[in-house]
């Protein structure tokens, strides 16, 4: 079983992995890393149109008492591309590594982590560009600086669960088609694109239990509201972080090892 400090002393290989994937994700693309950009911009624009024009979705306001339902919704989707970013990262950072893991020793878990510096990497830049319009519309508060624990568990949340589904993806190639389904599922069954107040009561108690409403809540108390978040999201999200980043640690020490000469 690999430990978070094995691990830490292949930091300059998984500093090369992560730099590799960086440059060959848009290699012999023409607009190159604009395309992180261009595609949450785009959902972000269908849904805004979608949801903000034709079904008339009604926002509550921002901390500065205005309502804008492309903000109100860009600051869940960044917390929702960080979750399925890690995920879908993990799944193939692990598998697109077997040429190296059959050939030299390191630990299994660097090339998922070097895939969860990509994300975060994308993910900061998709912040950027929301608290850019944060500040343009005047909605912005100290509370912004909460951001980084929150994004510190969102990402060891998703790191513990691509963990797992990073090596099941091995055994059983199904894994990756079912993630997809699943993550469609869970995007709506998150209140990201739709205010929870809007959904009968006994099935806010359902989405309750949902760990990502907590994320998708605390970050848009920060960032939208201008609000602090509830001890209740505190405690939903550190304890989802750490069950999450435990149990896949350590599932995957277990697992990987036999599933490695199948890669």
């Amino acid at each position: 079983m690999s430990t978070p400090a094995q691990v830490w002393s292949y930091r300059t290989l998984i500093a090369n992995l992560a730099q590799r994937e960086l440059k060959s994700k848009y290699k012999r693309s023409f607009l190159g890393w604009t395309w992180s950009l261009i595609n949450p911009a785009a959902t972000l624009a269908i849904y805004t149109v979608v949801f903000g024009y034709f079904l008339k979705a009604d926002p509550p306001a921002m901390g500065n008492g205005e309502k804008n339902f492309a903000l109100y919704l860009f600051s869940g989707l960044v917390v929702w591309n960080l979750f399925s970013g890690i995920i879908n990262t993990s799944i193939s950072s692990f598998s697109g590594a077997g040429q190296l893991l059959t050939r030299t020793y390191f630990p299994p878990e660097c090339p998922v982590v070097a895939g969860l510096l990509t994300v975060v990497i994308q993910a900061v830049l998709e912040f950027a560009i929301l608290m850019f319009f944060m500040v343009l519309v005047g909605n912005v508060g100290w509370q912004v600086v909460l951001v980084l624990p929150i994004y510190l568990l969102m990402s060891c949340f998703g790191f513990g669960i691509g963990l797992v589904l990073g090596v099941a993806n091995i055994r059983f190639r199904d894994v990756f088609y079912l993630v997809g389904i699943g993550l469609q599922v869970l995007f709506y069954a998150t209140p990201i694109v739709y205010p929870l107040d809007i959904v009968p009561e006994n099935a806010q108690k359902l989405l309750a239990l949902n760990p990502m409403t907590a994320f998708v809540y605390a970050m848009r108390q920060c960032v939208y509201s201008l609000e602090l978040p509830t001890m209740t999201n505190w405690l939903v999200m550190g304890v989802s972080a750490a069950v999450s980043l435990v149990g896949g640690w350590i599932l995957f020490s277990r697992w990987a090892p036999s599933v490695i000469e199948e890669l």
